[in-house]
């Protein structure tokens, strides 16, 4: 995601340790994604696993349903579409921030260019099948190792002036807080997993995937960040494209609009399925009813992108919250409360310290969001 170009700039802020914390990050999710799908299955009376919960919903009314039946699956719902509008908006400010910036010279607002790019997204409300969703996320794929490609290639021209001097021994608890939240979320997709792996024409490649794409994930981001933030050093800006000389930063800033646009359909269509799931508990499913919905839940994230103030602080706020939720408390207190009896002693000693870990990455973002806003508004 788009978290990558701000690896850079996080090793700046936390020296080797963010590093370490690239791959721990990494471990982590991976480990959060194994739990949260094994919490679909239950074994049956041969001691075969049956897929009987289909959604992230069906495994908190799962855990919930001898206290309150339904209040986990409204808990999971409603911080799930919190964070994919959310990301739907923030890539809408980030389209008009970049054409902007690649077309300085056109008399036009941010506002307008994120209306121009809007326009670009409105057949998203025709996208019905995952299938469609993964082909433009393939392609998604392809405009981000274009985009590494390019900003590492320049940097390895670079290698004389590389000096390991420039990681930092010391580093201060505040901005190396920003540091742990930026390479967390950049791993981020437990939201989409139970969708995915019930996509899969064979799920049971679904750890060994989850495995491999953590694994090069990681190496990537190492890679990139290191020979970054090497050649940069002290001058790393917290979008590290805006390093690049002119004639670059202009070709990777409309990769980047190009990227942006492409992820916008994968957490909408996830929004628009945490919708019809909650229509079709009223038997309303008329064809003309679920456009509207998909009309609405669009224009929805343009409204915020235009008249929402410090929309990127907020973001940082909800997406301390719900992100560290989604990605490392609910996955792993559900697999707690779902597979007590059967997981060994280890295994429930990693899930609750995952489960304290993400508290406490949630309360020190949160902390931090707040002090931002406070100190904006004050």
């Amino acid at each position: 995601g788009i978290f990558v170009l701000g690896l850079p700039y996080a090793l700046l802020h936390s020296g080797y340790s963010g590093l370490f914390l690239i791959i721990l990050a990494a471990a982590l999710c991976c480990y959060t994604g194994k739990i949260l799908i094994a919490c679909l299955y239950e074994e049956n009376e041969d001691g075969q696993l049956m897929r009987v919960r289909d959604t992230y919903e069906d495994i908190a009314n799962a855990s919930c349903k001898k206290l309150f039946p339904r209040l986990g699956g409204i808990v999971v719902n409603v911080t799930q579409m919190m964070e994919l509008i959310m990301t739907c908006i923030l890539y809408l400010i980030v389209s008009g921030n970049l054409l902007s910036h690649s077309f300085p010279y056109v008399p036009v607002t941010e506002k307008t260019w994120s209306v121009i790019a809007f326009v670009t997204l409105l057949p998203c409300v025709f996208i019905k099948t995952l299938k469609i969703v993964s082909r433009l996320s393939q392609l998604c794929s392809l405009v981000h190792f274009i985009i590494i490609l390019v900003v590492m290639t320049y940097c390895l021209t670079q290698t004389h002036q590389w000096s390991w001097a420039k990681f930092r021994l010391s580093i201060e608890f505040e901005d190396f807080l920003v540091s742990v939240g930026v390479i967390i979320f950049s791993y981020t997709s437990q939201i989409f997993l139970p969708t995915l792996e019930g996509n899969m024409k064979n799920p049971g490649e679904f750890r060994s995937m989850l495995n491999w794409t953590h694994f090069f994930a990681c190496f990537l981001k190492s890679a990139f960040a290191l020979t970054a933030f090497l050649t940069w050093g002290d001058e790393t800006k917290e979008v590290i494209t805006d390093n690049l000389p002119s004639f670059l930063q202009t070709l990777v800033n409309l990769c980047l609009l190009t990227k942006a646009l492409l992820s916008y359909p994968l957490p909408f269509f996830a929004a628009t399925e945490i919708a019809y799931a909650c229509i079709s508990r009223s038997n309303y499913r008329s064809p003309l009813f679920a456009l509207g919905v998909r009309g609405s839940l669009l224009l929805l994230t343009l409204l915020m992108a235009m008249f929402v103030p410090h929309f990127a602080l907020l973001m940082g706020l909800t997406g301390s919250v719900t992100g560290a939720a989604m990605t490392f408390l609910l996955p792993s207190l559900f697999h707690l409360k779902l597979k007590w009896k059967k997981l060994a002693f280890l295994e429930k000693c990693a899930d609750i310290s995952v489960f304290i870990l993400g508290f406490l990455c949630s309360l020190a973002g949160i902390v931090c969001s707040i002090k931002g806003l406070l100190e904006v508004f004050g």
